[in-house]
């Protein structure tokens, strides 16, 4: 098969050139984010998290070898901290390289 395509992973509004990435509110929309006019920066590395994962799980890794990062669905465990109660989602990001390689590389992706 073939690497993921930027818009299967960001959205059907991406684009990149050699000098950015662009990722629509748009396509952001689809995570849950309200686009605002200057969203957190938080706000905005969930919502792609969870935009990426949509199609960078293990199913579509079964189907197509190329693949090679994965992003498992979230784990929700119960956290305590300053007196209060928090839901914390865990996401795995799993990064598959041909053994011996030692590095994380992002050009081997």
């Amino acid at each position: 098969m073939s690497e993921p395509t930027l818009t299967e992973v960001f959205g059907t509004n991406s684009t990149q050139d050699i000098n950015s990435l662009n990722i629509s509110k748009l396509d952001l929309a689809n995570t849950g984010l309200i686009a605002l006019e200057e969203n957190t920066a938080e706000s905005l590395f969930v919502a792609i998290i969870k935009l990426a994962a949509n199609y960078l799980k293990t199913a579509n890794q079964e189907l197509d070898p190329d693949i090679q990062v994965t992003i498992s669905d979230p784990q929700e465990v119960k956290v305590f901290r300053n007196d209060l109660t928090y839901n914390q989602y865990i996401y795995n990001v799993l990064l598959d390289v041909v053994s011996p390689e030692l590095n994380v590389d992002p050009n081997l992706f």
